[in-house]
């Protein structure tokens, strides 16, 4: 019997693939594609998958060729533009990467560490017992003590586990195309006969012009109706043109088109006995660039903690906390992103009132801030407990400089393994080396230490800060004694 089996080969379940075989299983991937999508369904990456990414080494090679990375110089919220440039350390991150690209690296990284993906397997049953997961595939059966939902928002696998996906669905269509272009790059869009980049607004609906990397020209026009039925033709995109601005624009060649409504859902359990669900499979927004960034850390939470119980290292209950943790963060994902299509959507000089008033408010670098961490996912703090008070404990840990044996090193760099890692800041260096259990230990110092130790969760979040209590939060998460810690000096 296979250990875990992932349903979806997107972003998701490549990533959760990638971290379960990073710690030594060998998951499978079924995908019913036959060929990887080629489609440019997301641009980029926005939020903690980038600082995550950065933990794994993954970040350099998904970078190159990027049309940009780093620290957003602005984002939209809503139709309301926010603009980070000019204010020091804001938290949210960007990377540029077209999904096929992004697709095809994680499935290189998730195969050379011995994850198997297997396409042109269709899901078409599921039965669970007490020791696995049977699937009933269009090519035969597969078995896994294990089975994940990455399959998208008509998840296959979710309807198959009986979890309920309440929501909305909005009333509007979105068509959605890249047309080639003779722009300069990103962040740069068009100005055209009285239409400037972004979004357009008129009586009949909304016109987008914008371009995230060179040469392509991003175009979208949003009016109430249902989808279409049917893949979305140039003709299709040019009447609705007409139809929001009441006249024909020259957009290029068309390179791509789609047509979307929105659904606003989260789905009521992330679990059904042996069965757990991931990414859009798990929860639609109706507002975009967050889908992926909290799908992606999803399956970094998922994927230490599955590879923990299955290695026998720490008790099966360890699993509930995927969901006691995660879902909250789609929920509140899913409030930001509700606010922003409210936002959005506001028709008339109320809706242009209501945008220039937040446009104001958002100009102050404190609420400017605060939603920058909300989009980012920093805002994000796991339970702590009564008994775990610092202020470090259930949040992402910092990426600290750091001076160890090794030479001058970041908090991310430590993280390249994928396990638990005990950094002891107490004015001491010395070579890393294994700790009690699956523990990593690095003595380092740093120029300000938030706490005597860290204990760091293999997902970056901080299980531990301090000294006292070290024992007790090492054996609960980790199933391993820690090292011998020295004590403090009097």
């Amino acid at each position: 019997m296979d250990d875990v089996m992932i349903v979806g080969a997107g972003p998701v379940g490549l990533m959760l693939a990638g971290e379960l075989a990073l710690a030594g299983l060998r998951p499978i991937v079924l995908d019913k594609r036959p060929e990887p999508s080629e489609l440019p369904k997301a641009n980029g990456l926005a939020g903690q998958i980038v600082e995550l990414l950065d933990h794994r080494g993954l970040l350099g090679p998904l970078s190159e060729g990027s049309g940009f990375a780093g620290p957003a110089p602005g984002f939209p919220f809503g139709q309301v533009p926010l603009r980070f440039a000019g204010h020091d350390d804001m938290p949210l991150r960007l990377l540029l990467i077209q999904q096929p690209r992004l697709e095809r690296l994680l499935a290189e990284r998730a195969g050379q560490l011995g994850a198997e993906i297997r396409r042109g397997h269709e899901v078409l049953g599921l039965v669970q017992d007490e020791e696995g997961v049977t699937l009933e595939l269009s090519t035969g059966r597969a078995r896994a003590r294990y089975a994940v939902g990455c399959d998208g928002g008509h998840s296959t696998v979710r309807a198959l586990t009986g979890i309920g996906f309440p929501g909305t669905t909005d009333d509007e269509v979105l068509r959605l195309g890249h047309f080639a272009w003779d722009g300069q790059g990103p962040f740069e869009a068009p100005r055209a006969e009285g239409l400037g980049p972004g979004w357009n607004r008129t009586p009949a609906g909304r016109l987008l012009l914008t371009s995230l990397r060179p040469g392509v020209l991003v175009a979208g026009v949003r009016e109430r109706g249902a989808a279409p039925e049917g893949p979305v033709t140039p003709e299709d995109f040019r009447a609705a043109v007409r139809r929001v601005i009441g006249r024909d624009l020259p957009l290029g060649e068309p390179l791509w088109l789609s047509g979307t409504v929105a659904q606003a859902r989260l789905a009521d359990r992330y679990r059904a006995g042996r069965v757990f669900l991931a990414g859009d499979a798990a929860h639609l927004f109706p507002a975009g660039g967050t889908a992926l960034n909290v799908g992606m850390t999803e399956a970094v939470n998922l994927a230490w903690k599955l590879a923990a119980v299955l290695l026998g290292r720490v008790p099966e209950g360890l699993l509930d906390t995927y969901e006691e943790e995660r879902r909250p963060v789609a929920g509140r994902a899913l409030a930001q992103t509700r606010a922003q299509a409210a936002l959005e959507r506001a028709p008339g000089e109320d809706g242009d009132a209501l945008r220039g008033l937040l446009a104001e408010l958002f100009a102050h670098e404190q609420p400017l801030r605060h939603l920058a961490a909300i989009l980012h996912g920093s805002d994000t703090r796991y339970p702590p407990g009564p008994e775990h008070p610092h202020p470090l404990v259930g949040r992402f840990v910092p990426d600290l400089r750091l001076s160890t044996a090794e030479g001058e090193r970041r908090v991310a760099e430590l993280m390249r393994a994928g396990r638990p890692v005990l950094l002891d800041l107490r004015d001491e260096t010395g070579p890393a080396s294994p700790g009690g259990g699956w523990i990593d230990v690095v003595r380092a110092r740093c120029a300000e230490p938030p706490a005597d130790v860290l204990l760091i969760r293999p997902d970056g979040y901080v299980a531990w800060a301090g000294t006292d209590g070290l024992a007790g939060a090492a054996r609960a998460w980790f199933g391993a004694e820690p090292p011998a810690v020295r004590a403090t000096p009097a």
